[in-house]
């Protein structure tokens, strides 16, 4: 038999079959979390910052240029150039301009900022184990643990 994973070692199915992507790399962990579940803590840090290419994402999407974008979407504050500029939320204080506050859904999503589609990275989400948690210690599957970061405005 010849190994065509390229040194990696290869996952095995319940059944035993060796999964290996074309590129002979492993497949890409499964998320232990479902953002859809979630009321959209994350969207509610204080700082999402906005890089250069964020920018011209945000730019491209809205029809604008990037100096007009700069403005409309983003502040300078807590030692950094450009974070993404928030509104009131019911449930968590504030949140990123950005967010549908009654349907919990990011309204940018195909041109939300590198940070946004890096979150939480592999594996598992804190927010979302938590708040799974206190979903079913409530008896109430849309149950949503408040937080307030009324400090940062």
């Amino acid at each position: 038999m010849v190994d065509r994973t390229n040194g990696k070692a290869p996952l095995t199915s319940k059944a035993g079959e060796t999964k290996v992507q074309a590129n002979g790399a492993a497949p890409p962990k499964r998320a232990l979390y479902n953002c859809m579940k979630c009321p959209g803590y994350c969207c509610s840090y204080p700082i999402i910052t906005v890089s250069q290419r964020d920018l011209e994402r945000l730019a491209r999407h809205f029809g604008l240029s990037p100096e007009v974008a700069e403005k409309r979407f983003t502040r300078s504050d807590h030692g950094y150039k450009r974070i993404m500029r928030r509104k009131p939320d019911k449930y968590f204080g504030r949140i990123c301009r950005f967010f549908d506050t009654e349907a919990r859904r990011c309204t940018i999503y195909h041109a939300r900022p590198k940070v946004c589609r890096e979150f939480p990275g592999e594996g598992r989400c804190g927010y979302y184990d938590f708040l799974s948690f206190e979903r079913r210690a409530q008896e109430d599957p849309d149950f949503i643990a408040r937080t307030n970061h009324d400090a940062w405005t």
